[in-house]
C-alpha cells in the first residue's frame, strides 16, 4: 500500500538556527499540517509537513529520538539526519500532548521493527538503518523559543465642629441646618460620579481600541476565509488528491468553520460594547444634571453663610449696645448713690438744727 498518512494536526513550524544554534527560525507564515507517515514496505515512520508544495519537515523517526515539552504550547525534537532542531507551536497544551503521545508511541514502534529486523540478520552485522552518528539523540542543546505565547492555529509566536448657639432670624435658621447635609449629599454624589466617569472614560478608550483591533482581525479573518475556500476550490479540482491533500482539505474546512464561528463572537461583542456605549452616555447626562444641581446647592450655601454672617454682625453690634447701656446704668448709680447719701446727711443736719431750735 506503500506510505501512508496515520495521524495529523496542525502547528506552526520552527527549525534551530544552524548559526547560532540558538534562536529559532519560522519556516511557515501560519499553522500548518503536520503528519505521521508509515511506510509498511520499510516498516519506517515519518514526520512530514508540507507549506504549499514544499516539505518544511521530512523526519524519520528513529529510537534513539527524544520529543521534549519545553512549555505547555511548545515542543522540539532532534534529528541528526537532518542536522537540525524542529520545532511546534501548537494551539492548545492537549494538542501538544497528543502529538507527544504519538511521538512516543510511533518511536517505540519504531524500535520494535528495528529489534525484529536486527533478529532476521547475522549476530555481527551493523544495525540496519542507523549509522553510527544516529546513536547521538541530540547534537543540540533544546532551546525555548523567545516567543512564548505561540497561536497554534491563526497566527505566530505569538481594581462636626462644635460652634457656640447663638440668637439668629429663625428661618435662616432653618436654611442653614439642612444645607451642610445637602451640600455634603451633593458632593459625595459628585465624587462617585466623578470616579464612575473615570471608570467609563478608561472603559471606552479601551473598548474603542478594541473594537479597532476586532476590526483589524475581523478583516484578516475574512481574508483568510477567502483564501482558504479558494484553496478548498483548487485541491477540489485536483484529479489526483493524495491522501496529504485530502487531510489539509478537512483541515481547512475546520478553520473556516472556526474563523466563521469567531467572526460571529466578534459580532457579538460589538453589539455589547456598544450597549455598554449607550449606558455611558446616559450617565453622563446624569453626572451633568447632579454637577448643576450641586452647583446651585453651593451657590445657596454661600448667600445664607453671608446671611449668616451679616446677623452675627448685628448680633455684635446690639451686645456692644448692651454693654454699652449696663455701663451708663452703673454709672448713674453709682451718681444717685452719692447724691442720696448727700441727701441724707442733709436731712440728718436739718434733723440736728431743728432739735437745737427746740
Amino acid at each position: 500500500m506503500g506510505e501512508q498518512p496515520i495521524y495529523s494536526t496542525r502547528a506552526h513550524v520552527f527549525q534551530i538556527d544552524p548559526n547560532t544554534k540558538k534562536n529559532w527560525l519560522p519556516t511557515s507564515k501560519h499553522a500548518v499540517t503536520v503528519s505521521y507517515f508509515y511506510d509498511s514496505t520499510r516498516n519506517v515512520y515519518r514526520i512530514i509537513s508540507l507549506d504549499g508544495t514544499k516539505a518544511i519537515i521530512n523526519s524519520t523517526i528513529s529510537p534513539n529520538m527524544t520529543f521534549t515539552k519545553t512549555s505547555q504550547k511548545f515542543g522540539q525534537w532532534a534529528d541528526s539526519r537532518a542536522n537540525t532542531v524542529y520545532g511546534l507551536g501548537f494551539s492548545t497544551e492537549h494538542h501538544l500532548s497528543k502529538f507527544a503521545e504519538k511521538f512516543a508511541e510511533y518511536k517505540e514502534a519504531a524500535r520494535l521493527a528495528k529489534e525484529k529486523s536486527q533478529e532476521k540478520m547475522e549476530m555481527a552485522t551493523s544495525p540496519s538503518q542507523e549509522s553510527p552518528a544516529g546513536e547521538l539523540s541530540s547534537p543540540l542543546t533544546p532551546v525555548t523559543p523567545p516567543m512564548e505565547n505561540i497561536n497554534g492555529t491563526d497566527e505566530i509566536c505569538n481594581t462636626t465642629p462644635n460652634s457656640d448657639s447663638r440668637p439668629e432670624p429663625a428661618q435662616n435658621s432653618l436654611a442653614f441646618a439642612h444645607s451642610p447635609a445637602m451640600t455634603k449629599h451633593w458632593e459625595a454624589e459628585l465624587e462617585a460620579l466623578k470616579g464612575n466617569n473615570a471608570k467609563l472614560t478608561a472603559a471606552l478608550l479601551e473598548s474603542t481600541a478594541n473594537v479597532k483591533q476586532w476590526k483589524q482581525q475581523l478583516a484578516a479573518y475574512q481574508e483568510e476565509a477567502e483564501r482558504l475556500h479558494k484553496r478548498v476550490t483548487e485541491l477540489e479540482c485536483q484529479s489526483n488528491q493524495t491522501p496529504v491533500i485530502k487531510s489539509q482539505k478537512t483541515e481547512l474546512n475546520q478553520t473556516i468553520e472556526e474563523l466563521e464561528n469567531t467572526l460571529r463572537d466578534k459580532e457579538e461583542e460589538m453589539e455589547k460594547l456598544k450597549e455598554e456605549l449607550e449606558t455611558m452616555n446616559d450617565l453622563m447626562e446624569q453626572k451633568d444634571t447632579l454637577t448643576q444641581k450641586l452647583e446651585e446647592t453651593e451657590l445657596r450655601s454661600r448667600v445664607l453663610e453671608e446671611q449668616l454672617a451679616g446677623a452675627e454682625q448685628r448680633l455684635e453690634e446690639n451686645q456692644e449696645e448692651q454693654e454699652n447701656f449696663r455701663k451708663s446704668l452703673r454709672t448713674l448709680l453709682e451718681l444717685l448713690d452719692g447724691k442720696i447719701f448727700e441727701l441724707t446727711e442733709l436731712r440728718d443736719t436739718l434733723a440736728r438744727l431743728i432739735e437745737e431750735a427746740s
